[in-house]
């Protein structure tokens, strides 16, 4: 039997804006010397094994989670974040997206 991939939308390249930002502020990163390519396919690779072959990580929101998962982990890991400088900042933005009437911008407060 054989099995063929989903079919490729060449119209949508992210699901979902923060795909696209999220994608966008590794490849700063990776510029900026925060990481290597190869430091961040090591860690990548590894955060996709933990989440299982088994699952679809085609570029829909379980992939771009294993993403952040692994931006979080090397900005840890290299001393530019810790932990609850990311929960708070997580949850600041958790706030002001459930404070947000419909749509309106999304705006962190500056407190």
């Amino acid at each position: 039997m054989t099995v063929c991939p989903p079919p490729i939308r060449p119209d949508v390249v992210f699901e979902q804006p923060w795909h696209a930002q999220l994608f966008a502020t590794t490849v700063a990163l990776n510029e900026a010397g925060r990481f290597s390519w190869v430091e961040w396919t090591e860690v990548f690779s590894s955060t996709l094994r933990r989440y299982g072959v088994a699952r679809e990580l085609d570029g829909s929101e379980d992939y771009f989670l294993a993403w952040l998962e692994t931006l979080e982990t090397l900005l840890i890991s290299s001393g530019a974040a810790e932990r609850s400088e990311l929960d708070a900042l997580f949850e600041a933005w958790r706030a002001a997206f459930l404070s947000t009437p419909h749509g309106r911008p999304v705006r962190l407060s500056r407190e």
